[in-house]
């Protein structure tokens, strides 16, 4: 091993790092406890980062040449890489890491550091184990991906759990787990499996739950026609600013699909596969919480309904500089699974009660 990459490893072990951004020639930052800070830059030619590049790639079925210039992969402790080279990087090889937590080990760790509150975490473990198809949402590092980690130490067990990524993160605690990843064409351009091609082969493999990374674009249309088809508890990640955000890009992912809908078919399909969306945001003192709990309640003049179940309410700034407020009941009538779940043992009235 290189020098260079010996280097590179050493820039990887501090346990309090959670991010890495290389600039290539340009800088290295990186991120500690939310807050961003420059540190001395390991290189000193772009050959340098391509031989880092090369060498995280080779370990996988990515490719990251001329012809595909970008690309994700996951290192083993669950870290994800995102490399980007000429000719789209202008200002040399790029590489962020994304690294992964090993002090949030379960449910208890996000209440303990104000993640959640205990209230909502159990109701999160009722909407698990009764099966609810539910979306993850949010910006960029703001623990989506950790808090479905965690809830799936809930899942009922013996449950077939299948997992599909583009870069395969997710460490789920399931003994009876598949994980899926896509694949890039070969050098002939042949070989492609993309997620929409992982979704509808997951169909096949007699899941009891199936887990996506991320929903990005036309793979929507699969995933909801997966929640609607009988595969209750479906999971999946997607970027968005707020639950009725993401509700809008559901529309417009489905859309991109090509399917020839009218939109108030597409609407009908999200409120009768979706139920909750769970939405975490990333505050200016590096806190990551969970700000909304909300259901997808149905269509009134032709247009989806999102009801907050829980929603974060700031009260100020403490001494030490952090966000000061807890997640509280917000809802103004019962979810439309609530009377269900009741009779289940899942949930009773205690849990909207403050």
């Amino acid at each position: 091993m290189s020098e260079i990459v010996n280097k590179f490893n050493k820039l990887l072990e501090d346990p309090k790092v959670n991010e890495i951004m290389i600039n290539g020639t340009k800088g290295i930052f990186i991120e500690k406890e939310g807050k961003k800070a420059a540190v001395e830059n390991i290189f000193k030619k772009d050959e340098q980062v391509m031989e880092v590049i090369n060498h995280i790639f080779s370990k996988s079925y990515k490719r990251i040449d001329f012809n595909y210039p970008y690309g994700d992969i996951c290192l083993p402790d669950g870290s994800r890489v995102n490399a980007i080279i000429p000719p789209l990087a202008l200002q040399g090889p790029s590489i962020t890491i994304r690294k992964f937590s090993s002090e949030i080990q379960s449910l208890d760790d996000l209440v303990k550091n104000g993640s959640l509150t205990q209230k909502t975490a159990d109701f999160l473990i009722s909407c698990t184990k009764g099966k609810l198809n539910m979306i993850f949402s949010g910006g960029t590092g703001v623990g989506k991906t950790t808090t479905l980690e965690m809830l799936s130490y809930h899942l009922p067990e013996g449950e077939r759990v299948v997992t599909i990524e583009d870069a395969a993160e997710l460490k789920l605690h399931s003994k009876n787990l598949v994980s899926l990843e896509t694949r890039d064409p070969d050098e002939n351009e042949k070989g492609e499996v993309t997620l929409r091609d992982l979704i509808k082969n997951s169909l096949r493999m007699r899941p009891d739950r199936i887990i996506i990374g991320e929903v990005r674009g036309e793979e929507a249309l699969d995933m909801l026609q997966a929640m609607s088809t009988g595969h209750r508890g479906t999971m999946a990640v997607i970027h968005g600013n707020s639950p009725i955000q993401v509700v809008g890009r559901l529309q417009a992912m489905v859309l991109s699909s090509g399917i020839k809908l009218p939109l108030d078919e597409i609407k009908k399909m999200i409120v009768d596969s979706l139920d909750i969306i769970i939405h975490q945001e990333r505050f200016l003192d590096g806190s990551r919480k969970v700000t909304y709990i909300s259901e997808v309640k149905g269509i009134e003049r032709g247009e989806i309904v999102v009801q907050d179940l829980f929603a974060f309410k700031k009260e100020g700034i403490g001494p030490d500089g952090k966000i000061q407020g807890r997640l509280k009941v917000a809802m103004r009538t019962y979810p439309k699974f609530f009377n269900e779940f009741r009779k289940e043992g899942l949930l009773d009235e205690s849990i909207f009660l403050e």
